[in-house]
């Protein structure tokens, strides 16, 4: 399938939706970013640094799909004000925000004895204090509005754990509670509203954990650490990001508006 001919395959799942997608221009964020687009959504790519990089994604973006918007949203998620401040942009870029997609994440590897404080406080800062702050926000206007979709990537380390990876770990776990917290708060604010869940398109928070997915993060791994990680995946392979994608772009449906607070694996079979 040709670039054109995919711009054009729209099956409306997210037709004239707008979808915030943080750490949305490079790995699983732009496979995201560019699956939302072929299902007819106008994209709002969060990044932070690698302007050029950015810019290149949303050239590509634009050449690709040229009847949906792609605009860039340059913020640092580990930074409260800062994820204020995105979500306000793109609602006041776009008119209003349909679809959050958390994905900006880090990694400091470090084992417990090494890891420093701020070794510790950033990936949390990031990993999950970014998800809820843009959440938050984005959940206020959802509320407002009575529907919207929040999903966020989590990992398949934030349940089965990972040597050097305490930080990550945890902040991905974290990120579990944040999302059936949020399902059930939403639906709380909702009814509160005088809006209740009925039988339209409704407020669902879900969360989505990729295992082990072939981006530039993974592929820098020593090529010995690689051929040990794909001998633990039972399909003995690893993921590929739009493999990922394609959850998001489930969840995200106007149809999927009977799946809240849930959290869907896609790893292989790693965690079995």
């Amino acid at each position: 399938m040709t670039a054109t001919q995919q711009a054009q395959r729209v099956t409306g799942t997210v037709i004239d939706r707008v979808a915030l997608v943080t750490g949305g221009t490079s790995g699983i964020g732009a496979a995201i970013s560019r699956h939302l687009a072929a299902e007819g959504a106008s994209i709002a790519a969060g990044f932070w640094g690698y302007n050029e990089r950015a810019e290149k994604f949303q050239a590509a973006m634009m050449a690709d799909f040229p009847d949906r918007r792609c605009t860039l949203h340059e913020g640092n998620i580990g930074v409260p004000d800062d994820c204020r401040r995105v979500v306000r942009e793109v609602i006041d870029a776009h008119g209003r925000l349909d679809i959050l997609v958390n994905d900006a994440g880090i990694t400091i590897d470090r084992t417990v004895a090494k890891m420093s404080d701020q070794d510790w406080l950033q990936v949390i800062a990031v990993n999950l204090s970014g998800s809820f702050f843009v959440a938050q926000a984005a959940l206020e206007h959802m509320i407002e509005r009575g529907t919207g979709r929040i999903i966020s990537v989590s990992s398949v380390i934030g349940e089965i754990g990972n040597v050097g990876q305490a930080n990550y770990a945890a902040s991905k776990s974290g990120l579990f509670g944040l999302t059936k917290s949020l399902a059930r708060e939403a639906i709380f604010q909702l009814n509160r509203a005088n809006r209740p869940f009925g039988d339209g398109i409704g407020l669902t928070v879900n969360a989505v954990t990729p295992g082990f997915i072939a981006t530039d993060m993974v592929s820098a791994m020593p090529e010995k650490v690689l051929d040990r990680v794909r001998a633990q995946i039972p399909v003995g392979r690893l993921g590929r990001p739009a493999e990922i994608a394609r959850i998001v772009g489930f969840l995200a449906a106007d149809q999927s508006s009977y799946i809240t607070g849930q959290i869907w694996g896609a790893n292989g079979g790693l965690d079995m």
